[in-house]
């Protein structure tokens, strides 16, 4: 089963691409186009010129996962512009993103972490 958490890292390949592409040319987009290993876990994101469908791109030490999601209705309200071959994004903005939102007008909190003290005698107490 594939899990999008947020200790993955998440990139948009911010030129659209050709959708008639599998598994390896996706792979080979990364290498040669976004400079990327595909073999990293990083999940990649595509989408096609109409920005009607996205598909996702993630090697998980097993196998290639490749998954599409081609929206019934409408498109993708928000896609980064042509500045930059891929944007890094958060999986909290990539499920808005999916359900065609804008990641960038939502007000997404800071992935929560625990904040560890390291007192002088090395002991570590958790603060909260």
């Amino acid at each position: 089963m594939l899990q999008i958490t947020s200790q993955h890292r998440l990139l948009l390949a911010v030129e659209p691409i050709d959708f008639r592409k599998g598994i390896c040319g996706l792979k080979a987009q990364c290498q040669q186009k976004l400079l990327c290993d595909p073999f990293s876990g990083t999940i990649f994101a595509f989408t096609n010129r109409a920005r009607t469908s996205v598909k996702l791109l993630v090697y998980d030490a097993n196998g290639f996962w490749l998954c599409q999601k081609r929206f019934s209705q409408g498109k993708l309200a928000w896609w980064p512009a042509r500045n930059f071959s891929t944007v890094s994004l958060r999986a909290s903005e990539l499920q808005i993103l999916l359900a065609q939102g804008d990641p960038m007008k939502a007000a997404i909190p800071q992935d929560w972490r625990c904040v560890v003290n390291y007192a002088a005698n090395n002991d570590a107490s958790v603060s909260w």
